[in-house]
């Protein structure tokens, strides 16, 4: 037709500028716009949806083990931020403020939130007096605000959108248990609804949340070779509730400090999808967190019944809990074929004058375009089958690639040679030191992303300075 644009424009090849490849893609599939403000990105509707999706499904589970939504306030007095030395310290270059309140001048400067500890820490100091009132299991969905100098949409801007966990407890094992189980939600989710490989590991005390104990992460593999942090759980301790003075009059009638948990997982997950899924024609999408699951394309449409029959098709999907659309817009279906792929819609249903003759329709997925012909009195079935397959299919292919990009180095020398030569993680012992980690980055440009639970050891030696290894460390390059 004459008013058709190209079927789609144009994407970088991923392996010939990788971060060209990821930006035309944000933008083409229509997930992001730009803003005015630098490093604040408009998440366009089919963007959002994939938040929604996400949101959603968390959500549930958050809920199955007891947590309760609340939203706290988005500014935070200098006075508040500042009661925790070591937390104040982390988030300082990155804090933007607010000095003016109309026309006059604040007596105490606002922090617009990058995170919510203090706040959520006033608040339990106001409402916990008894052991009675625990635990309080709280979590918000909202945004928050990093003064970034570098930023990249959902990667990295200076406002998005997450949900931060945050909890109080009675005694110390029932923060750590909290910890690992949100740890473990986050994998799981991770694993089997974005089809996403994670190692589940605790990080070094130099990338430890400010004013933790302990942070435990899941890291995920990107398809060219660095690291994402996915999500993070937090142990606090009792460091916080003995700043703002959060104690419980326990069961003997003493004062005790709670303890506490954070964890928080963010809109980075979908720069994560897409660069664990994504291939040189767009998007390539979970089912769980698709907003289109399948979309069905009518050949021939104007031909009498095709349009009756594909929105016949539709209802069963929907009726059968799957989210579908039928494009029957002027475009050719070769057109809308590379739309819909730009966009990652997991499965494309095709159904013509000649389908319709042998009361059947054709099925293509998304990651490997493999054509079935289904029975239309079957398609809700088979469906869910095709879905399930590509879901199991991401997944494996994520793996390979993490796999295939995971080395082995025993001294400075190997691990040097392997991150100037590959991208990927390296394993190596580390003796602990904070002057080791240090050098790492500096000769190689490798951080600590992990210390791997359960992991065997691969040598007795640090990898940089040679002495005795207390830890299997997974290093390597991330975003």
């Amino acid at each position: 037709m004459a008013n058709e644009k190209k079927f789609v424009e144009q994407i970088t090849a991923m392996d010939q500028d990788f971060a060209q490849w990821y930006t035309d893609i944000v933008k083409k599939a229509d997930l992001i716009d730009y803003s005015s403000v630098k490093g604040c990105m408009i998440i366009r509707p089919y963007g959002y949806a994939i938040w929604e999706n996400i949101q959603k499904i968390l959500d549930t589970r958050f809920k199955e083990t007891g947590v309760e939504n609340v939203y706290m306030p988005m500014f935070i007095p200098e006075s508040l931020l500042t009661k925790e030395k070591d937390h104040v310290e982390g988030f300082a270059p990155e804090v933007a403020w607010v000095t003016m309140g109309g026309n006059e001048r604040l007596t105490e400067r606002l922090c617009v939130r990058p995170t919510s500890e203090t706040l959520f820490c006033e608040h339990y100091a106001n409402i916990i007096k008894s052991y009675r009132d625990l635990p309080k299991v709280y979590n918000q969905w909202c945004s928050v605000v990093r003064w970034e100098k570098t930023t990249r949409p959902f990667l990295r801007s200076r406002e998005f959108l997450w949900q931060e966990g945050h909890t109080m407890h009675r005694t110390a094992e029932e923060a750590e248990e909290r910890t690992v189980q949100m740890l473990n939600l986050y994998a799981d989710f991770f694993e089997n609804d974005l089809s996403m490989p994670v190692i589940r590991g605790q990080k070094t005390d130099k990338e430890k949340f400010a004013g933790a104990e302990a942070t435990y992460t899941v890291e995920a593999l990107m398809h060219d070779g660095k690291a994402l942090q996915g999500g993070t759980s937090h142990n606090f301790g009792c460091g916080f509730a003995k700043a703002f003075g959060i104690q419980y009059l326990d069961s003997d009638n003493t004062l005790k400090p709670c303890y506490q948990t954070s964890w928080g997982v963010s809109t980075r997950i979908i720069g994560g999808i897409i660069m664990t899924h994504g291939d040189d024609s767009g998007l390539v999408l979970p089912p769980s967190v698709a907003p289109i699951q399948v979309v069905i394309i009518p050949i021939q449409q104007q031909k009498e019944g095709v349009l009756d029959a594909a929105n016949k098709v539709a209802q069963t999907l929907k009726d059968a809990g799957i989210r579908v659309k039928v494009d029957d817009g002027e475009q050719s279906p070769g057109w809308k074929f590379s739309e819909y792929e730009m966009k990652g819609v997991p499965l494309r249903i095709e159904i013509g004058p000649r389908d319709l003759a042998e009361g059947q329709c054709v099925t293509v997925r998304r990651d490997n375009r493999e054509k079935t012909f289904v029975k239309l009195d079957n398609i809700a079935q088979a469906a869910k089958e095709q879905l399930e397959l590509l879901r199991r299919a991401l997944y494996e292919k994520a793996l390979k690639n993490r796999e295939d990009r995971t080395y082995t180095a025993e001294n400075l020398d190997e691990l040097v040679k392997i991150a100037g030569e590959k991208s990927g993680y390296i394993r190596a012992m580390w003796c602990g030191d904070l002057e080791c980690e240090l050098k790492l980055k500096e000769v190689a440009d490798v951080s600590s992303r992990c210390m791997p639970f359960g992991a065997e050891p691969v040598g007795d030696k640090c990898v940089c300075c040679g002495k005795p290894a207390k830890k299997l460390v997974y290093w390597g390059k991330a975003y």
